[in-house]
């Protein structure tokens, strides 16, 4: 059963009546509603242009956080071949909010890495909604030190709110272990791809983002903090969020301009959620596209253009 946002209220309604008179229709078989559905229905995909047509950053924000949207562990089910996870940091625990192994994307070896938030109550309270800890930051290093080691490229999937603020994971180093990550990005001599495919929330996000090509899905949002967290800072007040979201030019359109992200990907009618493999196939395309952009370049080059792209970064500035 589909779940709608808050925006989207008045396409609950319209889709709804369509399927109560479906509905009907399967309990009267001789009540023919063809005609009455069918208008429903062209009504409810006209509104679902209209609502997409011009979604404010908060209602982008919704749609990233979108509990039917695709997950890390959807792409890589969908795009790879042969994946085998690889576990653990070689320190303290696996965290299961990061999943990475190896695998052949379009039968080239490569390193994937991502966030994995979860699909119901029970899988992300264990994934821990996407919000890595010390240990899952190592295990990305872990992941792509390997990869530098044998020449593969690294596919990066970018879905956190941000890294767990939690006691444990201060105690054991979060914020090194995020810096390093980073760091980590930047030096090691392959080709390095990243896709923000809904939230890309601070730090946790950054750690494995900073990469040769960044791409956004089209409703997807990357910023330093949540549109709440921005809101109970600066006013205090956390229903502020609209505002703050509209502020803190979060969207994939604005940081295109900004030259924060090199592509935007497009998503479906209704976002990505309504078609999970229209998706699966433009992120695909995505991908494919900015590891040719990459072919050619040797270790050094790598690791020079990833240091320049972020050198750049902010240098274009957005009109008022």
């Amino acid at each position: 059963m589909t779940q709608y946002l808050e925006f989207e209220k008045p396409l609950a309604e319209i889709e709804g009546k369509a399927e109560e008179l479906r509905a009907l229709a399967r309990d009267n078989s001789g009540m023919d509603v063809g005609d009455e559905a069918t208008a429903l229905d062209a009504k409810a995909a006209t509104l679902l242009v209209d609502l997409y047509k011009n979604l404010t950053p908060w209602q982008k924000c919704q749609v990233a956080r979108h509990p039917e949207r695709p997950h890390c562990r959807d792409y890589i089910h969908a795009l790879f071949q042969e994946y085998t996870p690889l576990a653990g940091d070689r320190n303290f625990a696996d965290d299961l909010a990061v999943m990475g192994g190896l695998a052949r994307f379009n039968d080239r070896p490569v390193m994937v890495i991502g966030h994995e938030k979860g699909h119901d109550t029970k899988s992300r309270i264990e994934h821990n909604f996407g919000m890595a800890r010390p240990e899952g930051y190592r295990k990305a290093i872990r992941l792509m030190e390997m990869a530098g080691r044998f020449g593969l490229p690294v596919i990066s999937i970018v879905d956190t709110q941000g890294a767990y603020p939690g006691k444990g994971a201060e105690e054991r180093g979060q914020s090194a272990a995020i810096a390093k990550s980073t760091e980590t990005c930047l030096r090691i001599p392959v080709p390095l791809v990243s896709v923000v495919i809904g939230e890309g929330g601070s730090g946790g996000a950054v750690a494995f983002a900073t990469a040769n090509r960044v791409a956004m899905l089209e409703h997807s949002v990357y910023s330093v903090i949540s549109p709440e967290g921005c809101a109970s800072i600066l006013w205090k007040d956390s229903e502020k969020m609209r505002e703050a979201a509209e502020a803190m030019r979060l969207t994939a359109q604005d940081l295109m301009k900004l030259g924060v992200i090199d592509r935007i990907i497009a998503e479906p009618r209704g976002g990505a959620h309504r078609d999970p493999e229209a998706t699966m196939e433009t992120v695909s395309q995505a991908i494919t596209a900015m590891l040719d952009g990459l072919d050619g370049l040797d270790g050094p080059q790598l690791v020079s253009d990833r240091r320049k792209k972020f050198l750049a970064m902010g240098s274009q500035k957005l009109s008022a």
